[in-house]
């Protein structure tokens, strides 16, 4: 997939991104990116899966960076 072409994100982990999560992943992003461990983390925090809150990065425009399980 080249950098220009939009992420296809699984609409089943769409459904559960919401406002609160998306908000926070933008709050704790720098320059439009995230590292892995903070996305973790904050998955965890919020009680989702680790696919709903790559999801929710995704569609907030917020690259994951850092990544060293593969999660995201």
């Amino acid at each position: 997939m080249s950098s220009g072409e939009p992420k296809v994100v699984d609409p089943r982990w769409a459904e559960q991104v919401t406002d609160q999560l998306t908000e926070a992943i933008q709050t704790k992003s720098v320059d439009g990116k995230i590292t892995c461990a903070v996305l973790r983390k904050l998955a965890e925090d919020t009680g989702v899966s680790y696919k709903v809150a790559g999801t929710a990065a995704d569609l907030a425009g917020i690259r994951v960076h850092n990544c060293d399980l593969n999660c995201f």
